[in-house]
């Protein structure tokens, strides 16, 4: 047995024996085990198998650090995918299963693909499985590609409790640098808040005591006290995931496994960071094997959990530190043989297990090897606030240089390795003082030969890259370190790169000739350590995200029978009736063509714009002349972006030369009103210009359809409907409440929109349904009304027009050529991408009769073979009643200039033919619109 444990060492509970099961095996820890420390405590060495050639792995380091001990667990019936075993903390009665191995991480059956190495090089894929199609390649390689399983039963019992936070300094790190300077800080009157992700705190004050201070856990204790007794506050299990922009901190509390987490949000006055450092292997032959750690989990498994991890260690380290290690293994009981890495290459012996390491010739015989290439600070969130870097050549690693003034970097996260040095330094930070001059400290360098072809020398563990695989990827002319690692996945692993970046730079420079600060670092992004899925499922979610609108009229709608869905963000009527929605949207489709449908327009935005400046400021934001537009009058238009792409459309009404009403798609609502208020502020003078968003104070009701007219005079909201044009707007009253009675169409019948204010509208609502039954009316839903406008070739912006859209695309090219006065994307308008011939159009299609539907999303394609490629897509695809066949709406390359033309539809491997029509199928001569 290898790991055995020392009943005198350790923080854990003996006294709380606990089992579980790893892999089929049952198996005991005690209170304060991780996974990892009760499987080495019971000898095991190999948790898990890489990535891609299965090779047997064990761990590396003794926390977050580790690449290695990745499992799922399963717990109270719920499935964990993919749980850090060193850091995830041991419960009764929880099942462990390794990870991409089977049967077991013992008995791996795919172990094979390790001896076709030679031929499935790092990016090997990308050439190979290119003949004679990826295609055919692809299914297998994705099923095999992957770690961990995903349950199949979705689990909604998981919610983070999601908290907003303060304190003036934030401590992050609850080793001996974080706990001086939260002391300090709490001293001197400061609001602190001071989190580790352990949980004790204390950090590397117990693998590395403090020779002059009593046993580490007093020490640790005795600040723990100060710091609260002044008014500080603590959190252990916390783990600062992120900085974001403005000063911006989520820290994640992770109770464990079967507890939802804890997520805070805050934004401190100051950030001190003392996340420590962490080991970097060294890269000689089978670096890999189960038994190879670090320097640090050695001691830290020693100290923690009172695990002794080998009986016979050999320490390969060129860290001054080394001997202090060696001498807390030897007093535990272990033989530790301390040898020097620059004496010779290094070979381990053994295949599952240590047997032994070579190095210059001769043969150290050995269970364990713990190596250390150096220390790399931990400088993730320093990266994160903006922070830069400097290539320190004593300490060979990047360290903290300048940053934004707010944050302060200390101990180990700093390069300060010298634990009498960390007291000046936490005081400094605590106190905003200057900065201490960082100490001389110097170790050899260790670095990744690529002259030295012995073996595989392995740098990234879990994701199988080699030395090899970088002069590949040098050789493959991969010069930028984010080519190296993409091209190899090299730092993509569960630990992103903590382990294995700084020894890919290093091979990365040797073979470019460079030295590693002229390589560079990769992008250092959020989060800092894997964050479990329900820390992003909290509050800010569904509804609590994005809250559902609900009409006024929602009850009469129930009342009716409507079946009820989101659209753009309301919850609206999609049909009414017991029908299924095919039979029910036909039936609402028939009656809104033959008599009326009674439709709630309340979605619809009604933005108001005031002032003396409205007329100018309406006609700069609309891609339409809107400056002549007379009181009582309504136009449609668009409003585009700064880049000319449609952003929104609907009509505008005049009420007069100082008041505009806006009725914009109801989903774009309060981006339009975003919109508006930007351009208000950029270019127009706030106090001439006021807008007002009085969507959620008036509702609609829409009559439309051959018998509008006589349904609408019978409600008698005005006094006549003589001469009332198409595209007008009047005022009038219901039950001596106000009306706006607006003549639009979006279903290419006559139609009235009569807006009051939410208290009459249900009223209204009433009224219409009673008055229009005799006429054959009734209540239409959203489903039937997006079929009506498709007949018209009416767009919805956002389903028939897509991130590259303009105006003339759509048919409407007039004013770019016409309108003389600034509007919001003009010049873009005239852009040589604007005027490209092989634009997207908007376009009609039609398909000989008895021929099914075309599916939305279908390619319209032209070309053979290697020369086959898209011309656009079907955006709108619907039964059109009125016309008895399908008709569908399409973005077309060039499809304007192709009228009448036959085009191949291809979908999900099938292929027909459909002809390039008009986009308006129904009433092409808009009779109806204002009989």
């Amino acid at each position: 047995m290898t790991g055995h444990r020392i009943e005198t060492r350790g923080l854990i509970d003996r006294s709380r024996p606990l089992s579980f099961r790893f892999d089929g095996k049952t198996y005991h820890g005690v209170q304060g085990d991780t996974v990892a420390s009760a499987l080495l405590a019971s000898g095991v060495r190999i948790f898990g198998r890489s990535f891609k050639y299965h090779r047997p792995r064990g761990v590396w380091g003794a926390w977050f650090d580790d690449p290695n001990a990745v499992v799922d667990i399963e717990f109270g019936g719920i499935a964990y995918p993919n749980c850090q075993a060193t850091t995830t903390q041991l419960i009764e009665g929880m099942v462990v299963r390794s990870v991409n191995a089977w049967p077991t991480a013992q008995r791996d059956l795919k172990g094979v693909l390790d001896f076709a190495h030679r031929f499935l090089p790092a990016g090997f894929y990308y050439k190979t499985f290119m003949w004679p199609n990826w295609h055919l390649f692809e299914p297998i390689i994705r099923r095999m590609a992957g770690i961990g399983t995903l349950s199949a039963d979705v689990q909604d019992n998981f919610e983070a409790t999601i908290l907003h936070d303060h304190c003036e300094t934030l401590v992050i790190g609850g080793g001996p640098a974080g706990l001086m300077a939260a002391r300090t800080a709490a001293k001197a009157g400061k609001s602190v808040l001071m989190i580790d992700d352990h949980p004790e705190f204390g950090g590397s004050s117990y693998r590395y005591p403090n020779d002059t201070a009593d046993a580490p856990s007093y020490w640790v204790d005795e600040q723990l006290y100060a710091i609260e007794d002044a008014g500080g506050r603590v959190l252990s299990n916390t783990s600062a995931i992120g900085v974001y922009d403005h000063q911006a901190i989520s820290i994640l509390t992770d109770r464990g496994v079967g507890v939802a987490p804890v997520v805070r949000k805050l934004r401190p006055e100051n950030v001190i960071v003392a996340t420590g450092a962490v080991d970097r292997p060294i890269t000689f032959s089978n670096n890999d094997r189960p038994g190879v750690m670090s320097l640090d989990a050695g001691a830290e498994f020693l100290a923690r959990y009172g695990i002794l991890v080998g009986r016979r260690i050999a320490i390969l380290t060129n860290r001054p530190d080394a001997a202090n290690v060696a001498a807390q293994l030897e007093n535990a009981g272990a033989n530790v043989d301390l040898l020097d890495p620059k004496s010779g290459a290094a070979k381990t012996i053994g295949a599952q297990a240590i047997k032994g390491l070579q190095l210059s010739g001769q043969t150290h015989a050995c269970d364990t090897i713990l190596a250390s290439a150096g220390l790399t600070p931990l400088v993730h969130l320093w990266r994160h606030a903006g922070g830069k870097l400097d290539w320190d050549d004593g300490r060979q690693t990047f360290v903290p240089s300048t940053g934004p003034d707010w944050m302060r970097v200390i101990g180990a996260a700093n390069g300060t390795f010298e634990r009498d040095a960390l007291e000046e330094e936490a005081r400094s930070a605590a106190l905003n003082a200057p900065s201490p001059k960082r100490r001389i400290y110097s170790i050899p360098p260790l670095l990744p030969d690529t002259s030295n072809t012995e073996g595989r020398q392995w740098i990234d563990f879990q994701h199988d890259v080699t030395l090899k695989d970088v002069a590949l990827a040098h050789r493959e002319n991969m010069v930028s370190v984010e080519h190296l690692k993409r091209y190899t996945t090299l730092g993509m692993a569960g630990d992103q790169g903590k382990t294995s970046n700084i020894a890919g730079l290093a091979a990365m420079a040797e073979l470019k000739g460079q030295k590693i600060p002229e390589v560079g670092t990769t992008t250092f992004r959020p989060p800092f350590v894997p964050v479990p899925l329900e820390a992003y499922r909290g509050a800010h979610r569904d509804t609590q995200v994005a809250p559902l609108k609900r009409l006024t009229l929602e009850p009469e709608h129930r009342a009716l029978g409507a079946a009820l869905g989101e659209y753009g963000g309301w919850l609206r009527p999609a049909w009414y009736g017991e029908d299924d929605e095919k039979s029910a949207v036909t039936r609402e489709c028939l009656m809104a063509r033959s008599a009326a449908a009674i439709m709630d327009g309340s979605a619809l935005g009604a933005i108001e714009v005031i002032g003396p400046d409205a007329r100018a400021f309406v006609n700069f934001i609309y891609y339409n002349t809107m400056s002549n537009l007379k009181p009582g009058r309504i136009r449609y238009g668009f409003v585009l972006t700064e880049g000319g792409l449609v952003f929104d459309d609907g009509v505008m009404a005049c009420v007069d030369d100082t008041r505009f009403i806006i009725s914009c798609s109801s989903s774009h609502a309060d981006a339009v009103m975003a919109h508006l208020e930007h351009w208000r502020q950029d270019s127009f003078d706030p106090y001439r210009v006021h807008i007002h968003d009085a969507s959620q104070n008036w509702s609609t009701v829409t009559i439309a359809g051959p018998k509008a007219r006589a349904i609408v005079e019978e409600l008698a909201v005005l006094d006549t409907l003589e001469e009332f044009a198409h595209m007008s707007l009047r005022l009038g009253a219901f039950e001596g409440a106000p009306a706006r009675v607006a003549r639009v169409s979006f279903t290419g019948d006559t139609s009235f929109e009569i807006s009051v204010p939410n208290n009459a509208v249900s009223g209204l609502w009433q009224r219409a349904i009673a008055v229009g039954k005799p006429h054959g009316a009734g209540p239409v839903g959203a489903e039937a009304l997006i079929a009506l406008r498709a007949e018209k070739g009416y767009i919805l912006v956002g389903k028939d027009t897509e991130g590259e859209t303009m105006p003339h695309d759509l048919g409407f090219g007039a004013p770019r050529l016409r309108k003389s006065a600034a509007f919001v994307g003009d010049r873009s308008l005239h852009t040589d991408n604007a005027n490209r011939e092989d634009r997207k159009q908007l376009v009609g299609l039609s398909v000989d009769n008895g021929e099914p539907l075309l599916p939305v999303g279908a390619h319209i394609v032209t070309g053979q073979g290697s020369d086959r490629r898209s011309l656009g897509y079907v955006t709108s695809s619907h039964d059109s009643v009125a016309l008895e066949r399908p008709i569908a709406l399409a973005l077309v390359t060039g499809g304007l200039a192709a009228m009448g033309e036959k085009v191949e539809i291809s979908h999900m491997g099938s292929s027909r033919h459909a002809t390039i029509t008009s986009s308006c199928a129904f009433d092409i001569e808009g009779v109806r619109i204002d009989a």
